[in-house]
């Protein structure tokens, strides 16, 4: 049995090891192109449709603030279901808890209502 230092070394060695040695199995087995150059490479790309108009525009901040709000919330209602399902192992601690999780998520909520993040212009 090895110690713990030693066992913290072999960890450290193998969580730069793995990354290391996918990215290099990756670059040797990638697929390469046979022809160097072509136009069709530098065409714009949108799901096999023609494209209509130009690629570089500018969204407005508010697209990409709702995403993120959006993205948070769902993540944290997926933690809800778990909880569901193991309510009547864990009792009245567990009702508790997502009582509180539940109030630091309404905060939240409040909080990006009343700052207008939710507010669609």
């Amino acid at each position: 049995m090895l110690d713990s230092w030693t066992q913290a070394l072999v960890f450290l060695l193998l969580s730069f090891a793995v990354p290391i040695a996918m990215l290099v199995v990756g670059m040797v087995l990638r697929v390469r192109s046979r022809r160097k150059t072509s136009p069709i490479k530098h065409e714009i790309y949108e799901c096999g449709e023609e494209p209509d108009g130009p690629a570089w525009i500018r969204f407005h901040p508010r697209y990409y603030v709702v995403a993120l709000v959006f993205v948070l919330f769902d993540v944290e209602a997926a933690f809800l279901f778990p909880w569901a399902l193991g309510i009547r192992d864990n009792g009245w601690l567990a009702i508790a808890d997502m009582t509180l999780f539940l109030g630091i998520l309404v905060i939240g909520w409040a909080y990006a209502v009343r700052k207008g993040a939710i507010q669609w212009q």
